[in-house]
């Protein structure tokens, strides 16, 4: 059995660094089995690997007398999948337990390639007579915004350092052996957070004729926009600080729109103008690289981005915040939602009267008017339910 197996967590109590996470979980999923009526029975529990996402599952299941059905969301890709493993699972009552939850884990795995597997799993929580929980590393992805809106999301922050050292210490204790506490430190700092990872790391270190022969290089980790905000807006500027978000895969236009909508959750007074002051000088060198080409504008648009919101602070900031989504992003998003409906609209229009699509969009007020006077005419020009809606609600 590996390390990681042995010494799972079987109660909160031996859970590291997750205390916000759990009291949410515990609290939506016990009004929920009490019979309370909670706006949404289902969570997403997201962060990075190795943080304990899988295990809070199971250590509630066992705290809540729960049978746990747990599918991995790879195994998921279809509807055809979907209704043959999880509807069933949904539907029956438990056979042992008082209750039931259904994990759902890693459900990036949920392919978009194949029909239906993200839709099915929106309809089966709707349908689910039991709590569902979710895992995801990043839930962010576009393909996911209406399985958020459906989610409570829970985020799990990166375990510190020191909390995984202290179990490192546990593990070696109770396997009655020695290492020198250098190593140990080491092997937490690697693993970045990942508590997992860092077990691991352990058990092939033990075995080992001389553990302190080993040379620990930092795992490299692409990082999620929570931990690159929390590195800039808590930490102290270092070098380091310079470079951080070269690891997060998102636009720098992104990026500022999560710096901007954050940005008073940790600063205050005279640093909240400090940092706005360098976000605004951020924008005018974004500005300067569209309009003039000045491509070596990029490093000062990084700078002030990185280094010098982070140094804007007087002090670090302790304790855990709840980073929030850009509501700019959301807005955007919904509106290129709608202008989508009116060019698909224009495009079938268009082929079915033979004018050119720019034409038809210059005059899209009238066709609109058209295809309302006449459901006949929707129906030749095989409109989407969606299209019909937005052609009765939208706005030109």
């Amino acid at each position: 059995m590996t390390w990681c197996e042995k010494y799972r967590p079987g109660s909160f109590s031996e859970l590291v660094g997750q205390e916000f996470a759990v009291e949410k979980v515990k609290r939506i999923v016990g009004d929920y089995n009490s019979g309370k009526n909670i706006g949404k029975k289902s969570l997403i529990l997201y962060g990075p690997p190795g943080t304990g996402k899988t295990t809070i599952a199971y250590i509630l299941a066992a705290e809540t007398d729960s049978e746990i059905f747990e599918l991995n969301a790879s195994d998921l890709r279809n509807r055809e999948k979907m209704q043959k493993i999880l509807k069933p699972a949904i539907e029956q009552k438990p056979l042992t337990k008082k209750n039931k939850i259904i994990l759902v884990d890693e459900v990036e795995g949920i392919s978009t390639t194949e029909y239906g597997g993200l839709s099915e799993l929106l309809e089966l929580i709707d349908e689910s007579a039991y709590p569902v929980i979710i895992t995801a590393n990043d839930i962010w992805d576009k393909k996911f915004s209406s399985l958020r809106q459906k989610c409570e999301l829970i985020q799990l922050k990166e375990i510190g350092y020191k909390s995984i050292r202290n179990v490192l210490e546990n593990i070696i204790k109770k396997e009655k052996l020695f290492m020198n506490q250098n190593i140990l430190t080491s092997i937490a700092i690697r693993a970045k957070g990942d508590i997992r990872a860092a077990i691991n790391d352990l058990q092939a270190v033990s075995r080992m004729r001389d553990p302190s022969k080993v040379r620990f290089d930092e795992r490299e980790k692409e990082l999620d926009i929570f931990h690159a905000l929390k590195n800039i807006f808590k930490g102290k500027p270092t070098k380091e600080t310079l470079e951080i978000f070269d690891s997060v895969n998102m636009s720098m236009d992104e990026i500022i729109l999560w710096v901007d909508e954050n940005l008073p959750y940790e600063y205050k007074g005279e640093e909240l103008a400090k940092a706005y002051d360098r976000l605004s000088k951020t924008d005018v060198f974004k500005g300067r690289i569209y309009k003039q080409q000045y491509w070596r504008f990029l490093v000062y648009e990084n700078i002030l981005m990185s280094y010098g919101i982070s140094s804007s602070k007087k002090d670090l900031k302790p304790g855990f915040t709840n980073y929030k989504k850009p509501s700019r992003i959301l807005k955007i998003w919904m509106n290129n939602q709608k202008t989508e409906k009116k060019k698909t609209i224009t495009q079938k229009y268009a082929a079915m009267v033979h004018i050119g699509i720019k034409r038809a969009m210059h005059e899209f007020p009238i066709i609109k008017q058209i295809i309302n006077s006449n459901p006949q005419i929707a129906k030749e020009l095989k409109l989407t339910e969606e299209e019909l809606v937005y052609l009765k609600n939208g706005k030109d």
